[in-house]
């Protein structure tokens, strides 16, 4: 158990380097049970759900080395001890049902649990059955278990009723070691779809498409090792955008990849915050003495804007100037940080998938909890323009997505602690 304790915080000053994402190196760390060669995945941060991945494969048989000074993962899967996932490990992290697509692929069987993370609302695998299905493999499910079996299988033309990523992720790793051609209609198009694709050519995949809705993967027989960097963390990156637009600075973020973040970096010039693009990062420089202004947003799939950063935009609309109205289409029960935004003196109405939100002159600081990933890290962008002191729980829904969230935030100068378990006792005995 730890906490947050946020103070109002000047305005940020400095630079922030952004991590390798975490949403694209979970399905990479997957996709290394295709082969028996070994790969060296690089960029890797070294967050709690990339730890539980490491966990599922090594459950698995899978020999992980993590270099953490280097920020490096060596994977070796020559062979498995055993094609059943952990329960305890999967209800952890969502992005645990892509072993399903690799060992299928490999081993020609996998019994997964059904997987855990974050209660944003229903995300069920049906697309990801579905077209393992169209595959050729058999399913079943009983006790919250996915059992799906093959004796080879064979390419076909797969259509999604949703672009989901994990769905497309998860039938592209099942398809590289299928028997012909298989094509994915409305694939889902993200940057981590394609740092996928990406690496599992490098693997010696034959994947085109990926980045578009139609995704062809010509079958191999045999897939061999690699070396791999990932991404930059889009999200990372748009949440301290968002952290800066609420509380005034100026701050250059470094490791981006801008082509990524076009849907927040539009968004923010509307709301009046100034953004450069340089070299391999951005500036962004908003004035503390200027309210931002009312924008409407609406969460779509890439390239649209990202769910993953719905939150975050809320909490620093708050104290924008006029009235703003959020839209999410991709999560039913993705507003459970506004209760929290709310105890904080948020003006904000929900009427079903969308909020409206009243911009207010201050938010005050108050105790409230990370519901989600996101919500917490949108608690965390309120805080620091609040005035007070703001104590979040339930942080480690945070370390999940963000390293070094805190440390990050007070080279810029941001007024934020971190409570640990000690602390914590020794504040409940005073």
């Amino acid at each position: 158990m730890e906490k947050f304790i946020v103070e109002q915080s000047p305005p940020l000053k400095g630079r922030v380097k952004i991590g390798g994402s975490k949403n694209a190196v979970l399905p990479i760390m997957a996709a290394s049970l295709l082969t028996e060669g070994g790969c060296t995945i690089k960029d890797v941060p070294p967050l709690k759900d990339v730890y539980t991945m490491k966990d599922i494969l090594t459950d698995l048989g899978a020999v992980v080395i993590w270099n953490e000074k280097e920020g490096s993962v060596h994977i070796q899967a020559q062979s498995i001890a055993k094609k059943e996932a952990s329960y305890e490990l999967v209800s952890k992290i969502r992005a645990s049902f892509l072993i399903m697509g690799p060992m299928l692929a490999r081993w020609g069987e996998a019994k997964v649990p059904l997987p855990g993370g974050c209660l944003i609302g229903a995300r069920p695998v049906d697309l990801h059955l579905k077209g393992f299905s169209a595959l050729g493999a058999e399913i079943e499910i009983a006790h919250g278990m996915v059992t799906a079996k093959s004796k080879g299988l064979k390419g076909n033309k797969i259509y999604l009723d949703f672009p989901s990523v994990g769905a497309t992720e998860n039938i592209m790793m099942a398809a590289v070691l299928a028997e012909g051609q298989t094509v994915i209609e409305n694939a889902a198009t993200e940057p981590e779809i394609v740092d996928l694709s990406n690496f599992l050519n490098n693997l010696g995949a034959q994947i085109r498409g990926a980045g578009t809705d139609t995704v062809k993967i010509t079958g191999v027989d045999k897939l061999k090792s690699t070396e791999y960097t990932v991404i930059p963390d889009r999200i990372e990156a748009g949440t301290f955008m968002t952290c800066v637009a609420a509380c005034g600075g100026d701050i250059e973020l470094e490791n981006i990849l801008a082509e990524h973040l076009k849907p927040m970096i539009a968004k923010l010039k509307e709301a009046a915050i100034e953004i450069t693009e340089m070299q391999n990062g951005i500036r962004i420089i908003a004035d503390p003495t200027r309210p931002i202004k009312g924008i409407d947003i609406k969460t779509m799939p890439y390239p649209g804007f990202p769910t993953d950063m719905q939150a975050q935009f809320m909490a620093m609309l708050t104290g924008c100037q006029g009235s703003a109205v959020i839209t999410e289409t991709v999560f039913e029960n993705r507003f459970m940080h506004v209760p929290e935004l709310l105890r904080m003196g948020a003006d904000i109405k929900i009427e079903s998938r969308t909020a409206f939100v009243e911009g207010v002159k201050n938010l005050t600081g108050a105790n409230v909890k990370a519901t989600d990933l996101r919500a917490g890290a949108a608690l965390v962008t309120a805080a620091l323009k609040a005035q007070g002191v703001t104590e979040i729980s339930n942080i480690y829904h945070i370390d999940r997505g963000y390293c070094g969230f805190d440390e990050k935030l007070r080279s810029l100068g941001a007024k934020i602690t971190r409570l640990v378990m000690e602390d914590i006792k020794e504040e409940q005995n005073e």
